[in-house]
């Protein structure tokens, strides 16, 4: 049985992140068995957590996802290591603009300690109040906790450390300095991919050198608490049913390099532990998808960064239209989708042959943000094996040029406000793809309803022999 703890923060750039993988790399230094997991939609921040653990990072999302479905994805958290650390989204309470989605949401649902991150840059005693106002918002969320960022000097963290103490009634069990040297590199989506980073393992020890030892290990373990006894309480509710995604395939060719790194875990976990096969290939290296696939999967990813590799990939666009031609499955996702259709125009307005296979156009020369929740359905002319309602995400600069005539992928298509939107995506035959990154199966659209029967070929979690 594990123990586990929630790293959050009071907002976005306070450090979690640099924090957590330090503390995983400690840890597992030490040979303690650790796991990682993600609140929120993210793909990069699981790859370095995936790196520092030596174990796939899984999401929890407490918007996307239904409380059975975290359930289960708690319990394999349970099994897989002695300690799960799990790192918040943005500030604690921050969520979709809907509401919900939080990872204040998450801990309150599972009774899971938090331990929040504080900038300490320019801040004195006032410091305390903010620490105390995290306590006080919700009742409901366990605050264990704080750990101190970019303090000044050994004194300025004393003093922060006795006036948030005695404000809170919660200890500091970390406060570190400023460490320049460790800052991670972003760009327009988030962090640069973990996989970009040539000295990655030099970093992540230097993490837990530098960082992970100006926290107190044994203070913040005796702050965890058992993952299971949480995960069996919930689900003794009546919180609905878990049906996994079903996989595109028996066979399915995954893009997996810079140019599409964004797969979900999760879902590749699913699909493999359903039966699929999947197998990894380069389009930048210029790989086509194997020839006995029968379904092959673009991820996202920055492709408008290796546009100019990905035009000249004969090999790769070849196979791809091979796939098509023989009848397998399709589908890009976000910048996957973006390589299915006739080209991508750069931010300096050159335009980079794609594969032709959607009737589209996408530019980064009039960048234009898309950002948020999304709920929806398959249109009739999908061709996924998916049924009942879906969730997912949009997070993407790119728009749509040239598009011609083409029947959509996904229909009923809200915000996390509930805000009708335009049905999204294309089809052409089994070639398809969109925007959207889907993230789960979730029964809590209104007029949906969910059976065992159309739920495609994954049967409800618990009830499959």
């Amino acid at each position: 049985m594990a123990e586990g703890l929630i790293i959050a923060a009071a907002g976005t750039g306070s450090g979690k992140t640099l924090i957590t993988l330090a503390l995983l790399a400690r840890m597992r230094a030490r040979g303690v068995e650790v796991a990682a997991a993600k609140v929120g939609p993210d793909y990069i921040d699981p790859a370095f957590h995936a790196a520092a653990t030596g174990k796939p990072c899984i999401t929890l999302d407490p918007w996307a996802m239904s409380k059975a479905e975290l359930v289960q994805r708690l319990r394999a958290l349970d099994e897989s290591a002695e300690l799960v650390l799990i790192e918040g989204v943005m500030g604690l309470f921050d969520g979709a603009a809907g509401g919900g989605g939080a990872t204040a949401d998450l801990a309150a649902a599972f009774d899971l300690p938090v331990v929040i991150v504080l900038d300490a840059r320019r801040q004195g005693p006032t410091l305390a109040a903010v620490a105390r106002g995290l306590t006080a918002f919700r009742k409901d969320v366990p605050v264990a906790g704080f750990i101190l960022n970019r303090t000044a000097s050994p004194a300025h963290a004393e003093m922060l450390a006795e006036a948030i103490e005695t404000a809170t009634g919660r200890p500091v069990v970390g406060a570190i300095g400023v460490h320049a040297d460790l800052a991670l590199p972003a760009r327009h989506l988030g962090l640069v991919q973990a996989r970009e980073h040539e000295h990655l393992q030099k970093f992540l020890n230097q993490a837990a050198e530098d960082i992970g030892a100006q926290v107190s290990l044994c203070r913040l373990a005796n702050l965890t608490r058992p993952l299971g006894p949480a995960a069996k309480r919930i689900h003794s509710c009546d919180d609905g049913e878990f049906w996994r995604l079903a996989p595109l395939g028996q066979r399915i060719a995954v893009a997996d390099d810079a140019a599409f790194g964004f797969a979900y875990a999760h879902l590749l976990q699913d699909w493999h532990e359903q039966g699929a096969e999947i197998r990894p290939f380069s389009p930048l290296a210029d790989e086509a998808p194997d020839a006995d696939c029968d379904a092959v999967f673009l991820p996202g990813g920055y492709p408008e960064l290796h546009a100019k590799a990905l035009a000249s990939a004969d090999r790769f666009k070849a196979g791809l239209k091979t796939a098509a031609a023989r009848g397998a499955l399709i589908y890009g996702e976000c910048g996957g989708f973006m390589v299915l259709g006739e080209a991508i125009i750069d931010a300096d307005g050159k335009g980079h042959a794609m594969c032709g296979l959607l009737p589209f156009t996408s530019s980064f020369a009039r960048r234009q943000l898309h950002l948020g929740y999304r709920a929806f359905t398959l249109a009739e002319s999908a061709p996924l094996p998916w049924h009942g309602p879906l969730r997912g995400h949009e997070f993407h600069y790119a728009t749509i040029t040239d598009a011609k005539a083409a029947p959509p992928l996904f229909a009923n298509v809200r915000d996390s406000r509930g805000a009708d939107l335009q049905p999204m995506g294309l089809v052409n035959g089994r070639v398809c793809g969109s925007f959207l990154h889907v993230i789960t199966r979730h029964a809590d659209i209104e007029g949906a309803e969910e059976t065992p029967e159309t739920s495609g070929k994954a049967e409800p979690e618990g009830k499959r022999p």
